[in-house]
C-alpha cells in the first residue's frame, strides 16, 4: 500500500479501464477531424482574470469552484475550470482570426479541474473533449457542432440521450427579458446569494437545481417570449437543419446552462440512466466572449462533452466497446539465446504492426506461460534450442491448445495470417 493516495474527488485511469476512456475520447475528435477541426492544447493553469471576465463573476465555477494559487512573482492563477476560454485565449494570441479563413475550427482534449463535492459523475478533476468554431455567425455552424456531437454518440453505440435546445437571445432582446425576469424573481422567497445573483446575472437563478427554488420558478417569464425577430429566424434555421439531419432535440425553454457567456443557440446533452448528474455535455453560442477577454468581435460557438460521464452513459447501457486486443502475440524464449531471438522477433512484430509482448525477467516456461494467458493474447511464440538450431518457433493458439511450427523468417506472415 503507497504512503500516499489520490486527492479526493478525483480518479486514476489505469488499465484495463483506461482503454475505454481512450476509445471515447477517439470516438468524440474522430467526427471533428473529419470536420475540418485541428487540435489545440491549452496550459492546465491560465490566469485567474481570463475565467472571471469569460465564464462570469457571478458564476458558482468563479465564486466557490476555482482552483486558485499565487506564484512566487505574485501572479494570480488559477487551474481551468473549463475549455473555451483558454482555446480562444489561444487563438487570439497566436492571430488564427487574421489568417483569412474563418471559422477558425479547434478541438482540445484535456483535464480540468472544480472544487466541488464529490459524487458519482462529478469530480473534482475529470476529463472533456471539446470543439470550438470561431469567428463566424452561422445557424450551420451551430448544427454543424451539434451534429457532429449526437453523430460521436451514436458511434458509441448510445441511444438513450437526449439534446435539449433553447435560445438565449442577444444584446438586442435579452436586456428587456432580463428586467421581467428580475422583476419576478424579486418576489420570491430567495436566499441572500440568490438574491445578489438576482442583480447581477438572472438567468443564473433559472440554472438552480436546488427544488425550493425550482417549485417558486413556475410561471416565470420566458426567453422565448421575448426574442427579437432575427433570434427567432436564427434559431428557427438551427431548428430546422437539426431536423432535416435526423437529429432528435427537445425544446427547453428553461436552458440557460452555467456559464455566462452563452448568447443564442445553447444545447444539452443529457442521459437519463446517470441520475441527478444526467448532462453529459452542452454548449452554446459565445458571440461577445471575445471582446469580454480584449479581443475583437468574433461570433463563435462550441461545445465540451465529458468523458467521464460518457462512459457511465455507456455502463448504463450495457454497453461493450469493442476494443482492440492490447495484446495479440505473446513470446515466450526457453534459454538465453532464444531470448535474444524472440527479442528480435518481438520486435519485428511490434513495426509490422502487430501488438506484442514479451516474458521478461526469466520466467521459467510455467510461470510464462501463465503470463501469457493472463496477458489476454490470441497467440504464444515459443522457441528453444532445438526450435533456433532448426530456424523455426512454434506458434501456439492460447484458445484451442493447437501448436505449429513456423519458419522464423515467415514468423509475420504467419502471424498474421492467424489473427485475420
Amino acid at each position: 500500500m503507497s504512503t500516499f493516495q489520490a486527492p479526493r474527488g478525483t480518479y486514476d485511469l489505469i488499465p484495463p479501464d483506461s482503454a475505454a476512456y481512450l476509445a471515447v475520447r477517439d470516438a468524440i475528435s474522430g467526427p471533428l477531424k473529419r470536420s475540418g477541426y485541428g487540435y489545440v492544447e491549452t496550459p492546465g493553469f491560465e490566469n485567474v482574470e481570463l475565467f472571471a471576465r469569460g465564464v462570469g463573476e457571478s458564476t458558482d465555477i468563479v465564486t466557490k469552484e476555482m482552483y486558485t494559487l499565487t506564484t512566487k512573482g505574485g501572479d494570480q492563477l488559477a487551474l481551468r475550470p473549463e475549455g473555451t476560454a483558454s482555446v480562444l485565449r489561444a487563438a487570439l494570441e497566436a492571430n488564427l482570426h487574421k489568417a483569412g479563413n474563418l471559422p477558425v475550427k479547434l478541438w482540445y482534449s484535456g483535464s480540468y479541474y472544480r472544487y466541488e463535492r464529490p459524487q458519482k459523475g462529478r469530480y473534482r478533476h475529470f476529463s472533456q473533449v471539446g470543439a470550438e468554431a470561431i469567428g463566424a455567425e452561422d445557424p450551420a455552424l451551430d448544427a454543424e457542432l451539434i451534429v457532429l456531437a449526437h453523430d460521436a454518440y451514436r458511434s458509441l453505440g448510445l441511444r438513450n440521450f437526449r439534446i435539449l435546445l433553447n435560445s438565449l437571445g442577444d444584446a438586442t432582446c435579452r436586456p428587456a427579458y432580463r428586467a421581467a425576469l428580475q422583476d419576478f424573481l424579486r418576489g420570491l422567497e430567495l436566499d441572500e446569494d440568490t438574491r445578489r445573483r438576482i442583480e447581477i446575472n438572472p438567468l443564473r437563478v433559472l440554472d438552480d437545481k436546488r427544488e425550493a427554488v425550482q417549485k417558486q420558478l413556475v410561471g416565470a417569464p420566458l426567453l422565448g417570449d421575448h426574442l427579437c425577430e432575427e433570434c427567432k429566424q436564427y434559431h428557427e434555421q438551427v431548428r430546422e437543419l437539426l431536423t432535416a439531419e435526423g437529429v432528435g432535440f427537445e425544446d427547453d425553454p428553461k436552458l440557460v446552462r452555467g456559464l455566462d457567456y452563452y448568447t443564442r443557440t445553447t444545447f444539452e446533452f443529457v442521459h437519463d440512466g446517470l441520475g441527478s448528474q444526467s448532462a453529459v455535455g452542452g454548449g452554446g453560442r459565445y458571440d461577445g466572449l471575445s471582446e469580454m477577454i480584449g479581443g475583437p468581435a468574433l461570433p463563435s460557438v462550441g461545445w465540451a462533452l465529458g468523458v467521464d460521464r460518457t462512459v457511465l452513459a455507456l455502463e448504463a447501457e450495457g454497453i461493450e466497446l469493442d476494443l482492440p486486443a492490447a495484446t495479440s502475440v505473446f513470446a515466450v524464449p526457453l534459454g538465453e539465446e532464444a531470448r535474444k531471438v524472440l527479442f528480435g522477433a518481438v520486435t519485428g512484430l511490434r513495426r509490422a504492426g502487430v501488438a506484442t509482448d514479451f516474458a521478461y525477467g526469466g520466467k521459467g516456461v510455467k510461470a510464462a506461460m501463465k503470463a501469457a494467458n493472463r496477458s489476454g493474447a490470441r497467440l504464444a511464440v515459443i522457441a528453444g534450442e532445438r526450435d533456433l538450431a532448426e530456424g523455426v518457433v512454434q506458434l501456439k493458439d492460447l484458445g484451442s491448445g493447437e501448436q505449429t511450427a513456423v519458419p522464423l523468417d515467415g514468423l509475420v506472415e504467419a502471424v498474421r495470417a492467424r489473427l485475420g
